[in-house]
Formats: structure tokens, C-alpha cells, sequence
């Protein structure tokens, strides 16, 4: 196992709930889907990056730019549509990864845990592609990972900010997209 797929904040909220991408999010749920299905069915290590506040969080700098959103204990942090089936039928085999900054690596295990499987690519999946997708596939360049992002599995609220950070993934880190 040398890859690990990363889902990312494909939740509720970001989909059709508090802070919603909407109908391009909406339409990524069977390729997400089919991708964790193909990574678990490959023993590939596969993790759900799932952003975490807590409600009034006035120390969160997301708290200023944006409504409460992915609350601890609240449904809004579920798995969207039929990701949760899968990752119910397969929890021992998918890890569940609070976050609470864009980056899936910001203050997590992530990369220590990508290390010890001798993980050295990363394929990335979710919303939003120009936020917390993008700021991981940063780090993840900068931490020396390659990257592969699956076109038709991530979305963002603005299509020309989509757009952008699937040139920025290839043109200024390199990564791989697949459409």
C-alpha cells in the first residue's frame, strides 16, 4: 500500500446543509463514492478528513468568514448521501479524521499516519476545491507527497475559483487530475 485516498469535508453542511456548495457537490456523490468502494476493495489506506467547530467558537478565524457550519454533535457533520453507507459498511477499513482548519495535516495525525503505512501519494476527493482541498494538496506538496486529484470528485461554491485551483494543483504542485 503505497496510496491513500483522502475524502475531504464531504458533509451535510457543505453539501446541502449550513454552508452548502450545492448542485456541483451533490453531483460528486456516486464518483466519491465509487472511489472509497475501489480503494477499500485495493487495501489502500483511506481516510474522511472531516471538519470539526464548536458552536460560538469566537477563537475559530473561520468564525468571521463564514456561518456556523460542521458542529460538533450536530447531523450536519454526517457523511453526505451514500458516503455514509459505504463508510458504515466499511468503518474498520476507513479512518475518521476530525479537522479544524482547511489543511487535512493542520494539527492532525495525518501525516504521521501516511508515514508509518509508507504512504507517498495522495489521491484527493470533496469540497471545497479551492479551500480545504487546496490547502491540503499544499501541504501535502510541501510535505513532499504526490498528489493526485480526481476532477470529477471534488467541487467548490464558485465554478471559476474550481477552475483556478484545478490549474494551481497542476501547474504549481504538480499533481496529477484525473477527469
Amino acid at each position: 500500500m503505497t496510496k491513500a485516498l483522502i475524502v475531504i469535508d464531504y458533509t451535510v453542511d457543505f453539501v446541502d446543509g449550513k454552508l452548502p456548495c450545492g448542485d456541483p457537490a451533490i453531483a460528486i456523490e456516486k464518483p466519491i463514492t465509487e472511489l472509497v468502494e475501489q480503494f477499500v476493495a485495493q487495501g489502500d489506506e483511506v481516510v474522511m478528513a472531516v471538519d470539526l467547530h464548536d458552536e460560538q467558537d469566537s477563537y475559530h478565524p473561520e468564525t468571521k468568514l463564514f456561518p456556523p457550519h460542521n458542529i460538533r454533535g450536530t447531523s450536519g457533520r454526517n457523511l453526505y448521501g451514500s458516503l455514509m453507507d459505504v463508510y458504515e459498511q466499511h468503518k474498520d477499513r476507513i479512518y475518521w479524521m476530525d479537522k479544524t482548519r482547511y489543511s487535512a495535516f493542520c494539527g492532525t495525525d495525518l501525516d504521521m499516519r501516511l508515514r508509518a503505512r509508507g504512504i507517498q501519494e495522495v489521491h484527493l476527493a470533496g469540497v471545497c476545491t479551492d479551500i480545504c482541498v487546496l490547502h491540503t494538496a499544499i501541504e501535502a506538496y510541501n510535505l513532499g507527497y504526490k498528489i493526485v486529484v480526481h476532477e470529477r470528485a471534488v467541487a467548490t461554491f464558485n465554478g471559476q475559483a474550481h477552475v483556478w485551483a484545478l490549474e494551481h494543483f497542476r501547474n504549481s504542485l504538480g499533481a496529477t487530475t484525473i477527469s
